[in-house]
């Protein structure tokens, strides 16, 4: 007798149904974390501009990008504005709630900075 070789009915079976749930997870949070870049850059962009001195002029240089880049997760009242120096530093951080299927939902928090973050050690 020769042993089977290859997967069987019930191996394939499994292995598609995990190709499944991985292939519905990926299309329900991919969108959520393309909106979490698109803040992210939109923040970065606001912090440089050079006309944008006062609290005011952020939110409103943030709120016309959030109109262009259709940002509907943060609102200019969400946004942390501090100066660190002479620059300034734009803030945000919030929630996202991402149904999977029936019941099931899946909680990411995100956070963000205009102020780029520095890997090198402390002088």
């Amino acid at each position: 007798m020769r042993r089977q070789r290859g997967m069987g009915f019930a191996g394939v079976l499994a292995l598609l149904i995990g190709i499944v749930f991985l292939a519905v997870m990926g299309m329900k949070l991919v969108p959520a974390y393309i909106e979490y870049f698109t803040i992210k850059k939109a923040v970065a962009g606001v912090a440089q501009i050079s006309g944008t001195t006062t609290v005011a002029d952020v939110r409103r240089a943030f709120e016309s990008r959030a109109a262009i880049d259709d940002i509907t997760a943060v609102s200019p009242r969400d946004l942390e504005i501090s100066k660190d120096g002479n620059e300034i530093v734009v803030a945000f951080a919030y929630q996202k709630k991402v149904p999977l299927f029936s019941n099931i939902s899946v909680l990411i928090d995100f956070a963000g900075s205009s102020k780029p973050t520095s890997t090198r050690a402390a002088d």
